[in-house]
């Protein structure tokens, strides 16, 4: 069981795919018809702000593609095939959201794709006003989102 200080939403399991994705590391938890205009990977916390960024994204048209990776380790253990379902080479275009450190997050990314992350330490505020001021909203994730598609 993980736990978290954070108040977080419960996901609509009947709207977003089954948690039986987390045992292959990383899975498509939201998705769009047809191929994706842009990947979210996101872990703990992060996959709910994920998930409003790609409700906001999907009501303008965006066709817009959210990632649960809880573990690169298990994800990296999977078959080539399964990594190409959930992170087609294909799409170029890729957002990481991680409220801790950049490092590692380009190998799924790649060159095109961006990081919401934070790149200091030790901070102290009251949450909402450390997420605004590091990124974390949903209307920074679209921004960064639409400048990746942007790109591509």
């Amino acid at each position: 069981m993980i736990l978290s200080r954070q108040a977080l939403p419960t996901l609509d399991r009947t709207k977003y795919a089954s948690a039986d994705g987390v045992e292959q590391g990383g899975y498509v938890l939201a998705d769009s018809d047809g191929t994706p205009d842009v990947i979210m990977i996101a872990t703990g916390s992060e996959v709910s702000l994920a998930i409003d960024a790609h409700e906001k994204l999907t009501a303008d048209g965006v066709k817009s593609r959210v990632v649960s990776m809880p573990s690169w380790y298990r994800y990296e253990l999977q078959d080539a095939a399964y990594k190409e379902s959930v992170l087609p080479r294909a799409v170029r275009a890729r957002v990481a959201i991680e409220m801790a450190g950049s490092i590692g997050w380009d190998r799924y990314v790649g060159l095109d794709g961006a990081t919401v992350t934070m790149s200091t330490f030790g901070a102290s505020a009251p949450l909402a006003k450390l997420q605004d001021k590091f990124g974390f909203t949903v209307d920074n994730v679209v921004k960064v989102a639409r400048q990746v598609m942007e790109t591509k």
